[in-house]
């Protein structure tokens, strides 16, 4: 049996500092492995933190560049609006002013003779063809009564000899078109039940509904929107 030796102050000095080294290192590198993994942890919750506010950053940006966007759009199409607006009011008060000095000028049809009784007789031929009666009543003003009477001598001639029929014709003498009419004539017939007016008025009305696209494409040129010309 072996004899066991107690150890002396030095001894135990010295395994006193072995173990307090022993736990110290082992104390450092737990500490060590804590930082690390503490380290790791923050890494990826920085880098969780930094992705979720850029997410939200780029989100917001995105929303306000759509909102951007659409309020940009909005804006070009109301300039666009309200510039074709004032484009397509600019080319109707223009066409309204060609119609308008057009109008002004129908009492000059009356200046010259032969032309104003020819433009007449043609007018109550077109009516009487229309109108398919054998007598009509013509009305115009007093100041023209006695052209008119030759316009309906003129326009019955032709009528006879183009319809092979006679056709009654006379002034309505009792029903005179107003002073302010710049001239023209209105023809009646069916025993007063039927009328066409064929004032220069009514033909400039007329005029402006038929040849207004034509003016138009004249004046801005095709409208490349329209899809129908009948």
């Amino acid at each position: 049996m072996s004899q066991v030796h107690a150890l002396s102050d030095d001894q135990v000095g010295q395994e006193l500092r072995k173990m307090t080294a022993f736990i110290k290192q082992e104390a450092t590198e737990k500490a060590r492995e804590i930082e690390i993994k503490a380290n790791e942890e923050f890494a990826i919750e920085k880098s969780r933190l930094v992705q979720q506010e850029t997410d939200a950053i780029d989100g917001s940006y995105e929303k306000k560049f759509k909102q951007a966007t659409m309020s940009q759009q909005i804006t070009r199409s109301t300039v666009a609006n309200k510039t074709r607006l004032r484009v397509l009011a600019a080319r109707q008060a223009l066409l309204e002013d060609i119609f308008d000095a057009a109008e002004a000028q129908l009492g000059d049809a009356v200046k010259d003779k032969r032309r104003h009784r020819s433009v007449l007789a043609a007018l109550v031929l077109e009516a009487a063809y229309a109108m398919d009666e054998p007598a009509i009543l013509v009305r115009a003003r007093k100041q023209d009564y006695d052209v008119v009477r030759k316009a309906i001598d003129e326009a019955t001639k032709e009528y006879s000899k183009a319809l092979g029929r006679d056709l009654s014709a006379t002034i309505d003498e009792d029903n005179p078109l107003p002073e302010g009419c710049p001239g023209g004539v209105s023809i009646v017939g069916g025993g007063g039940k039927i009328e066409i007016d064929n004032t220069f008025e009514a033909r400039m009305r007329l005029l402006k509904d038929s040849a207004l696209p034509a003016v138009r494409e004249s004046l801005f040129g095709k409208n490349p929107n329209r899809r129908f010309y009948d």
